[in-house]
């Protein structure tokens, strides 16, 4: 990767709010994920991504989502559990046109039954979207 390439892809990373210290947790790992943006964001933060088999409070979770997973609120109901309050979830979908592609309609239907309220949509990698999803302020 060129230096200039390093430059785009860390700013993708920092564009997605992540920071220095920051524990992120990456669940839906498999061999189509973009290793550019999880080394990124691995140099971004400092720490190696943690498993679905890590029990810490993260501050953010990268939730790697294709058509055919399986039932998306269950998936994002179950990403809360070790997210701390006002942590963010960032759903990663395959762009239009891919295999395994998810419609934005899938991710903004699921969102508010698991308690999610959708913020953004960006793309960030050639075959790769992310939507953030944040938790819905709660009423005082």
């Amino acid at each position: 990767m060129s230096e200039a390439d390093a430059a785009t892809s860390v700013n993708v990373a920092e564009r997605l709010g992540f920071k220095d210290g920051d524990l992120i947790q990456e669940l839906g790992y498999d061999d189509d994920v973009d290793m550019d943006l999880r080394d990124d964001i691995e140099d971004v933060t400092g720490s190696e991504l943690l498993d679905e088999d890590d029990h810490e409070v993260v501050d953010a979770v990268i939730f790697w989502w294709r058509d055919g997973d399986g039932d998306l609120v269950d998936a994002l109901v179950d990403s809360l559990t070790t997210l701390t309050e006002g942590g963010v979830v960032w759903v990663l979908t395959p762009k239009s046109g891919r295999d395994n592609y998810v419609s934005p309609a899938d991710i903004q239907d699921a969102a508010p039954t698991a308690g999610l309220h959708l913020t953004t949509s960006a793309g960030v990698s050639k075959d790769w979207s992310a939507t953030r999803l944040v938790a819905r302020k709660k009423n005082k």
